[in-house]
């Protein structure tokens, strides 16, 4: 598999990214001690599950419409609305898998979003290992940029890895983390996305990239640019509030902000910190 060719150079020199490990949560501090909202970084994690067993079921996971039918979903990797331009592998089913600590948590999250008017939408939750190594595999082949004008229209496919937005393994295999945003509720209607279609930066003005919904956050999901960098200085006005209430939301419910990427958040308190899944996206692997 492409990650135990790379993984280590990649993981000791660069920083991050939703592909790649980032720096896992913190435990929880007593009450009397302030707890930062910045994950800090610790030593590369161990080899993925690759057991029979592993790939079989997803112990402890659920579906999480069926924790809390309310929140949306857009699950980008089932289809070809993606950096890859293709359906990944591992996405039989476009479905939020997780542990059921981390969406018993997104359910709070969607209470008090809601009593805003607000509603959550999750882009992707638990990711499989091999489609980590599907997005290792496709770093690795510079003709296929069929959606670079959208996802990193500004940086060159051979930098994904030297930049830290590609690499394994990731914290979405271990079933606690996802990427999300926030949605009016009700919702407005998403356009389709066609394969083909005339793209647009993620980085470019709301009006101009994919309307996708989500309220104003400053750039598109799976944005390869420093401005989806949370508290990147040049979002500014109604974008960097709508990314700091999806912070509070998100802290107030324990998880944890990768500062990367305003979209990508882990539950502080993660049920298996050390285990990478490698079971599909599908119904079967929970049921």
């Amino acid at each position: 598999m492409g990650h135990r060719i790379a993984v280590a150079l990649v993981v000791a020199a660069l920083l991050g990214g939703c592909s790649r490990p980032e720096p896992r949560p913190t435990p929880a501090a007593p009450p009397s001690t302030p707890v930062s909202p910045t994950p800090r970084p610790t030593p590369a994690p161990p080899t993925p599950a690759t057991s029979s067993s592993a790939a079989a079921r997803l112990p402890g996971f659920v579906d999480l419409s069926d924790v809390d039918p309310r929140i949306h979903a857009d699950i980008r990797y089932a289809t070809a609305h993606n950096f890859v331009g293709r359906p990944i592998a591992g996405y039989p089913e476009p479905l939020c898998l997780l542990t059921r600590q981390a969406a018993e948590a997104l359910r709070r999250v969607q209470d008090a979003a809601l009593s805003g008017g607000r509603s959550l939408k999750v882009y992707d939750c638990y990711r499989p290992q091999p489609a980590v190594d599907d997005f290792v595999a496709w770093s690795k082949r510079p003709g296929e940029q069929q959606t670079k004008a959208e996802f990193y229209p500004d940086l060159a496919k051979d930098r994904l890895f030297a930049e830290g937005y590609i690499g394994a393994p990731t914290a979405h295999s271990r079933g606690s983390t996802m990427d999300l945003t926030l949605v009016d509720d009700p919702a407005a209607d998403q356009p389709v996305y066609r394969r083909g279609q005339p793209l647009v930066a993620c980085t470019a003005p709301p009006g101009r990239r994919f309307a996708d919904n989500s309220i104003d956050m400053g750039t598109g999901f799976d944005c390869f640019d420093s401005r989806a960098h949370t508290a990147d200085p040049r979002i500014t006005g109604t974008a960097r509030v709508n990314r700091r209430l999806l912070q509070r939301l998100m802290t107030d419910a324990g998880f944890v902000n990768y500062d990367r990427e305003w979209w990508h958040y882990s539950l502080r308190d993660e049920p298996f910190p050390d285990t990478f899944f490698a079971a599909p996206v599908a119904r079967s692997s929970v049921g």
